[in-house]
Order: structure tokens, then C-alpha cells, then sequence
């Protein structure tokens, strides 16, 4: 007999399945930089980015595989080292994430691609340059700015070209990004016609560059190009004016920051210059917009990828949306794929995962700040 209980019962489990057939879905997303040591500032910025991001694909209630999805952030901390980075990378695998924004250094997201390729997880930098990191035949690897060919180009040719330089002296710090990007401008500076006359290095925690500097000076070099963060570059630039070192200076996108200019002090002039892989944020489409949002969330000024990294965690999102699974291997083939208006342009990607239609703006220190002066695509 179909009692009144029973029917209390049905009508129970009924609802319960309901429950459990809409239940959030909860997917976690990791991202990696360097939220401790000299770059702990633009690792932070990195991070900022991602939360944003999360935070309003959440607000908007997003269903995917008819659930509504709850994104979670893990963040992971890679000191900018190598060796770390390896071993964050086989954390965020363990801890089921879905894909990967990260890392910030070439250095750190080349060892860290083979983990997440390994593992079949997608894996999107905002800000590594090497050519390399794209060029290991794996699928899940992508980047959303320009690489340093295209970065270390525009640096040399600006050196000969609109600086006027003969001669130019290279430094970097030894890192997969810095002397990766030293390479290409040594390039480009040939290919120019300018003469590199001195070719040195220190590395990435090095402060006192006074014996590399006295060794540039003796050989007057118009220009002096690095290839490093700003951590480093700051105190190269002050000590370039202790030492009455007068060469025009270009340092690469790791010091087209404000910390740069607050570590460099009196040495910066409006003879120093950077090169940002990217176009500048007044051309961004949705730049202005998220500059403000960014600034009114967080209570700080954008350092340099943040945007980047918002748009590299949406394309994650986006290509899950047009996939309707979170499943790395079902929305892998629509990131690959993908065509999207983000806050820095249209995120599309070629075949090796390189962001197609990159872009580098050249900046001059000007009244206590970087102006944009000129963008080579």
C-alpha cells in the first residue's frame, strides 16, 4: 500500500536528487608567481588579476554540464626559482586542478609546462617571453603576450634606430628570460648595423653591478640594454650615475615598472627606457575600464600583468563554456581555438600557442613616470 509516508518519503528523495543534480559544481583553477622575494610586487599583481577574474565569473552564476560552477583559486608560490616551480606545478596536479595561469617567469614556466603537459592540463602565461616555452611541441602550453623575439627585436632596432646608438653595451641576469632576451637584442643590434662592445652578466639577486659597470664604462658605449627584472635593473641604473656612466639605457618588459623607478632613484632620466610586451593600457580595448576596477578593488596600481592574467584566467573559462566541461581534454581543442574580446585585445592563439598579433610598447621615463612612446607590432 502506497502509504502517506511513503509518499513523505518519495517526495524527500526526489527533492534530494534534485539537489544533487544542481548542486554547484565546484572547479579549481590554479595560478603561479612569485608571491615571495625581489618580484614578490609583480607576482602579487599577477595574483590580483586571476582573483578578479574568478570573482566575477562567479558572480555570474556560470553553468556548465547544466551545473551551476563555483570557481576556486589555488595560488602557488614559485619564488621565481626553477626548482620550486617544478614542484608547485605537481601540487596544483594533485590537487585536481582544471587548468593553470602562471607562471610569470620564463624560468619558472618552462620546467613547470612539461608537468602540466604530462598531466593534460592547460597551462596559459601572462608574462613568460622565451621563445622556448612554445617551441616544446606540447598542446597544453600558451602565452597571451608578445615573445621575446618580437620583444628583443624592438629593443635593439630602437637602440640603433631612434637612439641613434653606434655602439651598445648588453648585460643580463642569466635567467631563461634574461638572457634569452639579451640574445635577441644582440640580433637585432647586428642586424641594424650598430657594434656590441661589451656582452656581460650578473644574475638575478645581483645589486652591486659597480665592476660590470666600470668594465662598460672604459668602452663608452651609446646605449646600455638588459635583459632582467627591476629588482636588479633599479640599482644598475643608479650605480650607471655614481659612476658617470653616460649611456642611454633599455631595459626589457621586467623593469617597465614603478618599482623600478622607485629602486633607481636619482639615476633615472629621461635617458632610460623600457619595452613592454604588450600594447599600452590607453590602447587596451577595455583597459581604462579595468584599471579603474583594479585600483578600486585592491587599493593599488596595475605593475604590468595583471591584465594579462585576467584575460588568460577567462580564455580558461570561455573555452570551458563553449566545451560545457570543465574536463581539461574536452575544452583543451576550444582553447586551442578560441576568439575572444578580453580587457588587452583579441586572445587567439597560433598553432604553438603563441598569442597571435603581438605586441611591444617602447616607454621613456618622463616627469616621474613611464610614457608610452612608440608600439612595434
Amino acid at each position: 500500500m502506497f502509504t502517506k509516508n511513503k509518499l513523505v518519503i518519495a517526495v524527500a528523495s526526489a527533492v534530494a536528487l534534485a539537489g544533487v543534480a544542481h548542486a554547484d559544481m565546484v572547479v579549481k583553477l590554479g595560478q603561479v608567481s612569485p608571491m615571495s622575494g625581489g618580484i614578490a610586487h609583480l607576482g602579487k599583481d599577477n595574483e590580483a588579476g586571476a582573483k578578479m577574474a574568478i570573482e566575477e565569473a562567479n558572480a555570474k552564476k556560470i553553468k556548465i554540464g547544466g551545473q551551476v560552477v563555483t570557481f576556486q583559486l589555488v595560488s602557488e608560490d614559485d619564488a621565481a626559482d626553477p626548482k620550486t616551480a617544478t614542484v608547485v606545478a605537481q601540487k596544483l596536479v594533485d590537487a585536481g586542478v582544471k587548468g593553470v595561469v602562471g607562471h610569470l617567469n620564463s624560468g619558472t614556466s618552462i620546467p613547470a609546462s612539461k608537468i602540466y603537459s604530462d598531466a593534460g592540463i592547460p597551462q596559459i602565461s601572462p608574462s613568460a617571453t622565451n621563445p622556448k616555452y612554445t617551441q616544446q611541441g606540447f598542446k597544453t602550453t600558451f602565452r597571451v603576450v608578445a615573445n621575446d623575439v618580437q620583444q628583443g627585436t624592438a629593443m635593439g632596432s630602437f637602440a640603433i634606430k631612434n637612439l641613434k646608438a653606434k655602439t651598445v653595451a648588453i648585460i643580463d641576469d642569466r635567467t631563461a628570460y634574461g638572457q634569452g632576451l639579451a640574445d635577441e637584442v644582440e640580433k637585432a643590434v647586428k642586424a641594424a648595423g650598430g657594434k656590441v662592445v661589451a656582452r656581460e652578466f650578473g644574475t638575478d639577486k645581483t645589486t652591486d653591478w659597480s665592476a660590470v659597470l666600470t668594465s662598460i664604462k672604459a668602452k663608452a658605449p651609446d646605449v646600455v640594454l638588459y635583459g632582467g627584472m627591476d629588482a636588479t635593473a633599479g640599482p644598475q641604473v643608479q650605480q650607471m650615475k655614481r659612476l658617470g656612466l653616460k649611456a642611454k639605457y633599455v631595459v626589457g618588459d621586467g623593469g617597465c615598472t614603478g618599482e623600478m623607478i622607485k629602486l633607481a632613484g636619482d639615476g633615472m632620466s629621461g635617458d632610460v627606457y623600457c619595452t613592454e610586451a604588450g600594447v599600452p593600457r590607453a590602447m587596451m580595448p577595455k583597459g581604462k575600464d579595468f584599471e579603474k576596477r583594479f585600483k578600486a578593488k585592491f587599493g593599488m596600481d596595475i605593475q604590468i600583468y595583471a591584465p594579462y592574467e585576467y584575460d588568460a584566467m577567462n580564455a580558461i573559462i570561455e573555452a570551458m563554456k563553449q566545451a560545457d566541461s570543465v574536463e581539461p581534454a574536452k575544452y583543451l581543442p576550444k582553447l586551442a581555438a578560441i576568439k575572444m574580446a578580453g580587457v588587452t585585445g583579441t586572445i587567439s592563439f597560433d598553432a604553438k600557442g603563441d598569442i597571435k598579433g603581438g605586441a611591444v610598447t617602447v616607454k621613456q621615463f618622463t616627469n616621474g613616470a613611464w610614457k608610452d612612446v612608440q608600439v612595434v607590432k
